[in-house]
């Protein structure tokens, strides 16, 4: 069975481990997120738990969503979200940061950070040209395109310039380095994606 729960990032620190080695970490506010829904493979095909996190004012939701929260008889919340094979809780039971323990390996899934419009050397990671002379002004160009005659055309997938950033990444296998039930937070080992205060998903891993 899997295990998963909805944070914030707060921001990086570092704490030390007894034998005096200092461990970077990310602090995240995980949780509590109460229960909206509990789905299963006889009712839905699947099972699921349904979780909410950061209370918000009714006015600030759609209808739609407003109903689950009722329904459920929770309060309502800002972020909602289906964690597959999740079992073991049922509707308006809270999730909280003790689901996970320390020295467990998790996976954590945000929003990367946005870059806006980037080249491909800062987008791919490509190399630029030679600085010499008969190059320029083309150091940092994406480079040649294809043959004119045949394909005439630019290949699909092709490493361009564009927008970098804003998706969804998964960072794997990382460590649980400690768990504070009181302040509702996980120290995991490591950088995590997206800026302070994304929303993130810890998750079992799958590796």
């Amino acid at each position: 069975m899997s295990k998963a729960i909805i944070g914030r990032k707060i921001g990086m620190t570092q704490i030390f481990a007894e034998d005096g080695k200092v461990i970077p970490v990310t602090v995240v506010e995980a949780g509590p997120c109460p229960v909206v829904q509990v789905k299963t493979v006889e009712s839905d095909g699947y099972s699921a738990l349904k979780l909410g996190f950061l209370e918000t004012k009714e006015k600030n939701l759609s209808k739609p969503d407003l109903g689950q929260f009722k329904k459920a008889g929770v309060k309502p919340c800002k972020v909602l979200k289906e964690v597959r094979d999740m079992e073991g809780f049922s509707v308006g039971q809270e999730v909280k940061a003790d689901v996970f323990a320390a020295g467990e390996r998790v996976d954590v899934s945000g929003i990367s950070k946005g870059h806006g419009f980037a080249g491909v050397i800062k987008k791919w990671n490509q190399h630029r040209l030679k600085e010499t002379h008969g190059v320029g002004p083309v150091h940092r160009e994406p480079g040649s395109m294809g043959s004119i005659s045949d394909p005439s055309r630019v290949f699909k997938h092709k490493h361009l310039a564009g927008h970098y950033g804003v998706e969804n990444v998964t960072v794997q296998n990382l460590e649980v380095v400690r768990v504070d039930v009181k302040r509702n937070a996980i120290l995991v080992k490591g950088a995590i994606p997206g800026p302070k205060g994304s929303i993130v998903t810890i998750r079992t891993t799958v590796k």
